[in-house]
């Protein structure tokens, strides 16, 4: 059993960078084409991160080294409690509230690194990274409350396993408002626009990536690969009833991220203000009434 679980790390370790890196080729190569370009390979990001490793770094210090590694070791562990699949090694080992909290642990990595920097560039983008945060967690709260109040668990693997019994969440007329919130704060939590903020080339010149060079750079493209992956995995198990193999379930995220790249390429951009008022509002009045409607009608399972 110990033997199972190590490889079953491993493999989804490795799997969600392939992933997760294909994702950020794909995106590049289809919002060229929606430009009119040829675009780069969709390998590019693989080839940079090699690229990468073999240049020199610059380092800021103890804590600009640490809050990357910190950042991607919580995106690490947040994999592992994600059903890929029937795959999830950690399944007995936490629910969805260990998931939620794990997840405010890259940016705060990301801000312990930036923070080191002292570059008024990576300052902006951090600020702007914690308040993004800050802003789509409340909604979040409120739906994965939701969630697990109509499946009476607090486990995404029970959720996906009642999922597979009386169909996707989006059937159920209750879970329907909590699934719309889901999808309006899903940009926000993959850095799309219009909640492109972080980086902002033409405002800010990257933020965080601004002082980050060689090694570092290649972890924080890692750590962003592993983001994408951690925010469309859960909404799929939590809404598209996950999958009974890990191919079914490629397809559904690869569905999901190809439809909101399109959205990406589309809108315009928030300014921070806009993207917080936002989120506080339609996405948390949806998800609010999904609580009460679940309170009123009482528990399907």
């Amino acid at each position: 059993m110990v033997m199972t679980t190590i490889l079953e790390i491993i493999f989804i370790i490795l799997l969600a960078g392939i992933i997760g890196l294909f994702f950020l080729g794909l995106s590049r190569k289809i919002m060229a084409r929606i430009h009119w370009r040829y675009g780069p390979p969709i390998t590019q990001p693989l080839i940079d991160i090699i690229k990468l490793f073999n240049q020199t770094s610059m380092s800021h210090g103890f804590l600009f080294n640490f809050g990357i590694i910190f950042s991607l070791a919580g995106s690490v562990v947040v994999l592992l409690f994600l059903p890929f699949g029937r795959i999830c090694p950690l399944s007995d080992s936490g629910g969805l509230l260990v998931i939620l909290y794990l997840m405010l642990i890259a940016p705060l990595g990301l801000a312990l690194s930036g923070g080191e920097a002292a570059n008024p560039y990576t300052s902006i983008g951090i600020s702007r990274k914690l308040l993004l945060a800050f802003g789509y967690e409340l909604p979040l709260l409120l739906i994965l409350l939701t969630v697990m109040t109509h499946y009476n668990t607090i486990s995404i693997v029970e959720i996906v396993n009642k999922q597979f019994q009386a169909g996707w969440s989006f059937q159920h007329l209750s879970l329907l408002l909590p699934g719309i919130a889901y999808i309006l704060i899903l940009p926000a939590i993959l850095g799309f626009r219009p909640f492109e903020l972080i980086q902002a080339p033409q405002e800010i010149s990257s933020g965080p990536m601004a002082e980050y060079s060689g090694k570092f750079l290649a972890l924080t493209t890692i750590q962003h690969a592993f983001n994408i992956f951690i925010s469309i995995s859960l909404f799929t198990n939590l809404f598209l009833g996950g999958a009974a193999n890990p191919g079914y379930f490629f397809l559904k995220i690869l569905a999901v991220f190809v439809i909101f790249l399109f959205a990406n390429a589309v809108f315009p951009r928030f300014r921070i203000e806009q993207a917080i008022k936002y989120l506080w509002r339609w996405p948390s009045i949806l998800a609010f009434a999904g609580l009460i409607i679940v309170l009123i009608t009482g528990k399907n399972f």
